[in-house]
């Protein structure tokens, strides 16, 4: 498996980011013009489809200077707010040492050890299990962990996902990550605003004096065409808003894995630490953009080529593979007080007139009496 801090995927993501900022202008612009053909479409929809194209293309050319001004916004938005953003969905707090001393001292010795800016550090009073990391630069970079999380594991299973969610900020998978979210955003909006506007203006009697006598041949031939066309171009934009999403590799949490076993010398803690939070990841109020930045995203797509991030058994082959470490199988965790986990209620004793009577650990065996109960005894049918 690669090290911590891999050289070829930290330049690999620095290209990445500069690819999606691009392609998420390039995808505003293919939202626009789709806007622009279908108010052609409302103004003038009798007019031949070669018409309502250029007309389109005009109206593209002064519209995109504002289109470019308003997706600048957005990014500087998420760039300075993000965090408040994610923060407000998942109810996270930052903490500080006083608060919780036991998880702020294993990531503030973790970054000691390598000489890492130490992140902030952020509780979500949340039962599921799981932990992400946000940010886009060192003053921002933060690490978010569920208190359920911090309840589930001992302290080497702790440091180990911290380990694997300080591998993800220093191999860039962090930047890129909320970059993608930005994109998802932006495409979101101008989509749903095209959409608004013209299935609005469609319905509201916008221009309906011009589209009053669009009822030839050229309205079939040329509106009905560019309103598939703008459809078309708008679902596209859309796709590909999703498939640059998922197009980030899931090699990313193969390297986390790997980066926070290089940092603990401990391949069992992070493989005990998947084990416990198998299935147990869910973040109820969390949006799929959050649950993608997690360590686990129990969340599955259509036959799994939507999933974010490989299973917890790959992920832990792999480590058994190459770092040597030891696979337990799936684990069962204590119920709180008053709690059971579902699938795993320990049944009571059976007190039957056939069953063994429990032994009396303090009271010693008479001279020539066999033991009773478990301990060498038998039953009534022994």
């Amino acid at each position: 498996m690669a090290a911590y801090g891999l050289y070829t995927h930290i330049q690999s993501n620095k290209r990445r980011s500069i690819a999606l900022l691009i392609g998420l202008f390039f995808l505003v612009y293919v939202l626009v013009f789709a806007g622009a053909l279908l108010a052609e479409v409302l103004s003038y929809g009798n007019a031949p489809l070669d018409y309502l194209i250029n007309a389109a293309i005009y109206d593209f050319t002064r519209a995109a200077p504002f289109a470019t001004v308003g997706a600048i916004i957005w990014i500087l938005i998420a760039y300075k707010f993000h965090q408040k953003m994610i923060d407000v969905i998942t109810g996270a707090r930052q903490v500080s040492r006083t608060e919780e001393p036991r998880l702020y001292n294993l990531l503030e010795n973790l970054c000691i050890s390598r000489g890492i800016t130490m992140p902030k550090l952020r509780i979500a009073d949340d039962d599921a299990l799981n932990a992400f990391a946000t940010g886009l630069n060192e003053k921002q970079y933060s690490i978010t962990v569920t208190r359920g999380l911090m309840n589930a594991l001992n302290d080497q299973e702790l440091e180990a996902v911290l380990g694997h969610e300080l591998t993800h900020i220093r191999n860039g998978d962090v930047r890129m990550l909320v970059i993608a979210v930005v994109i998802a955003g932006v495409i979101s909006f101008f989509g749903e605003m095209v959409f608004r506007i013209f299935f609005q203006s469609s319905f509201g009697g916008f221009g309906g004096s011009r589209r009053s006598s669009s009822s030839d041949g050229d309205k079939k031939g040329g509106a009905g065409i560019a309103i598939i066309i703008a459809i078309a171009l708008i679902v596209v934009a859309w796709v590909l808003s999703i498939v640059i999403r998922f197009a980030l590799s899931r090699q990313r949490e193969y390297l986390a894995d790997s980066g926070s076993v290089e940092l603990t010398k401990n391949p069992d803690a992070m493989i005990s630490a998947l084990r416990k939070i198998e299935n147990r990841g869910e973040l109820a109020s969390a949006n799929s953009a959050v649950m993608e930045m997690c360590i686990d995203n129990p969340r599955v797509g259509f036959a799994n080529v939507f999933d974010t991030h490989p299973s917890v058994d790959k992920r832990v082959a792999a480590l058994v593979q190459y770092a040597g470490g030891h696979d337990p199988g799936p684990l069962a965790l204590d119920a709180p007080q008053g709690k059971e986990e579902p699938g795993q209620i320990e049944a009571a004793p059976a007190q039957g007139p056939w069953s063994d009577p429990a032994p009396d650990v303090g009271k010693p065996f008479l001279p020539g009496e066999p033991p009773i109960g478990p301990i060498g005894g038998k039953g009534p049918w022994g």
